[in-house]
């Protein structure tokens, strides 16, 4: 399949999201969509797979113009979009989630054998009969593959497909995205990991600002590639510990036990000090979570003690640890951190504070400000959910205190382009120089090994804090995650 872009263009009010982009896609092609988060990457390929209308421009397939204008009608051209979060069904089994979609009289012995016949060419092991809430993000996003091929899908958009999966479950991904490719199959890869996109890739075609600002055949160096989605490729972010050891503690959990409904964490201590960073690594379900919120009272603890400074906390509530200088963000932005539906200003109204009465006056001046310091893309009436991944992280950012005694943030990056990731770090080692201490979580072993000063393992409720050494590598770290022992 051929697909071409013809001066495609979307704007959303004064925003333009893509600016008369034109390419074109050939058959068996693997290509990289590159671009800082805003760039527009997610809009063009909801244009192309049905899910928005371009306001000018056209799409074409096969020399033909594109006769849809929905998702379904994009499947039934041959084009069908897996998005971060799978559109499956969790209340379903395997095999009905398989078969949404599909078209006449249903025929499950059928659909079984079409199923095995999917999960069996790229190495896929889908039991039908277990409920989708039961798998592995990886693994669901090896059920939407399969229904979208078996629905005759020959140009496949993966979004951000990596995120939240092992490096054996990636290996996988990409050795099925490699077959398909070998078939025909025209494989767009939208990612902010250039790693991903070197590793897989044929082809990179990079956005910045809505424009199509480059198109590369693959391998370039990796700064070429940076240079194209920012202008100019940036040096790290230079790290100096922060620590002060000698202060007495912003937060201390002394002997705390947590009864999850998973796992239980028995007799956790920690001191947090003074300007001091701690990582937070594990794989998922391993116990980061239930830490981390009972550090902020948004986890009961069975036992032991938590206090904030000299200030005794065991059993308050979160609203309390907020007043007394903590702060916590959720790794779901929208499902926990932002009210989707709500303006920018209605978010800096949400904390404004205990007064029963909102002074919109002052929340609109203090919205503006906080879009200009923070360099917010969006108006203050602008709907929280219409914004980039990135820009929703900047708001969260602008509302936490500007003076925290301790930050406590899950996944404060995640999905976010190299730039934007830069950004965030720039803004939380600034308040980490000021003394709040921070706990954070990371999929990314590199960034927890670049920022922190200790680092809290976490293995099937099992925990060890370790200091963070020159020695200590990605691999060593990658092992200790897995159940190995220091």
């Amino acid at each position: 399949m051929r697909i071409e872009l013809r001066n495609i263009t979307k704007r959303f009010g004064a925003l333009v999201a893509n600016d008369a982009i034109s390419l074109t896609l050939d058959s068996g092609q693997i290509v990289g969509v590159l671009g800082e988060n805003g760039a527009g990457k997610s809009t063009l390929m909801k244009i192309i797979s049905g899910y928005q209308p371009a306001d000018s421009g056209q799409v074409w397939l096969d020399g033909r113009r594109a006769p849809y204008t929905t998702p379904h009608g994009a499947i039934a051209a041959g084009i069908g979009m897996l998005h971060q979060d799978p559109l499956d069904v969790a209340a379903f089994t395997v095999i009905e989630d398989f078969v949404l979609g599909f078209e006449g009289a249903l025929d499950y012995s059928a659909a079984r054998a079409q199923l095995d016949g999917v999960c069996g060419q790229l190495g896929f092991a889908l039991p039908p009969d277990a409920e989708v809430a039961s798998l592995s993000i990886a693994q669901r996003q090896q059920l939407e593959m399969a229904r979208l091929l078996a629905l005759g899908v020959r140009t496949l958009i993966l979004d951000e497909p990596t995120t939240g999966i092992s490096a054996e479950q990636k290996d996988a991904l990409f050795a099925a995205l490699r077959k398909l490719a070998k078939q025909g199959v025209t494989i767009l890869l939208v990612s902010h990991k250039l790693e991903d996109v070197l590793q897989l890739c044929d082809r990179a075609v990079v956005l910045r600002r809505g424009q199509l600002t480059g198109d590369v055949m693959l391998p370039v160096p990796h700064p070429e590639l940076i240079a194209l989605m920012f202008g100019q490729a940036q040096p790290p972010l230079e790290r100096r510990t922060t620590r002060r050891p000698g202060d007495s503690p912003v937060l201390t959990l002394r002997d705390v036990t947590i009864s999850d409904r998973r796992l239980q964490i028995d007799r956790f201590s920690l001191s947090v000090d003074h300007g001091e960073v701690i990582g937070v690594a594990g794989l998922d379900g391993s116990g980061q979570a239930p830490i981390m919120r009972a550090a902020v009272g948004l986890q009961p603890i069975v036992h032991g003690e938590i206090t904030l400074g000299a200030q005794p906390m065991t059993g308050k509530p979160y609203r309390a640890y907020l007043a007394a200088g903590a702060a916590f963000g959720a790794a779901g932005r929208l499902e926990e951190g932002l009210v989707p539906g709500l303006s920018l200003t209605e978010h800096f109204a949400l904390i404004n504070g205990d007064s029963a009465r909102i002074r919109w006056g002052h929340v609109r001046a203090h919205t503006q400000r906080q879009i200009e310091h923070y360099q917010i893309k969006g108006q203050a009436d602008s709907r929280i959910d219409s914004l980039s991944g990135g820009n929703q992280q900047r708001v969260l950012m602008a509302m936490l205190p500007d003076q925290p005694t301790i930050m406590v943030l899950e996944q404060p990056t995640r999905g976010l382009d190299v730039e934007s990731a830069r950004w965030i770090w720039t803004q939380l080692l600034g308040r980490c120089e000021a003394g709040a201490g921070l706990i954070f979580s990371s999929d990314d072993l590199d960034e927890i090994l670049a920022y922190s000063d200790r680092i809290i393992v976490c293995f099937a409720g099992r925990t060890s804090v370790l200091d963070n050494t020159p020695e200590l590598s990605a691999e060593t770290l990658g092992a200790l995650i897995g159940g190995a022992t220091a």
